[in-house]
């Protein structure tokens, strides 16, 4: 159970320390190209300050970069985690069984 919850948390930085880069480099270019009080939601100006305009699209974007992020790791799963084992297997333990298995 211990190294289930180690590649767990392995997981969870592969996916949100990439996001939080590239939120940082897209929010910067974003708001370089973009003014803060020019952003208008469904023709309505926002009435929020530079500070808040910047931290939501940070936050938005790195959601985003999160939600790749994670389906990256989610589509990098063997066929022996989805369909025979309850937790993540090591390449080692998936290359074993597909031998047992004649494949």
């Amino acid at each position: 159970m211990e190294n289930h919850d180690s590649e767990m948390t392995q997981r969870i930085i592969w996916v949100l320390w990439p996001a939080f880069i590239v939120a940082g480099i897209g929010t910067g270019v974003f708001f370089t190209a973009v003014d803060p009080e020019d952003i208008r939601v469904f023709g309505t100006a926002l009435d929020w300050s530079r500070t808040a305009l910047y931290s939501v699209g940070f936050l938005v974007l790195w959601a985003f970069a999160a939600a790749s992020s994670a389906l990256t790791v989610f589509l990098q799963r063997s066929p022996f985690d989805v369909n025979h084992h309850a937790g993540p297997m090591d390449h080692a333990e998936a290359r074993t069984k597909r031998e047992q298995l004649g494949g």
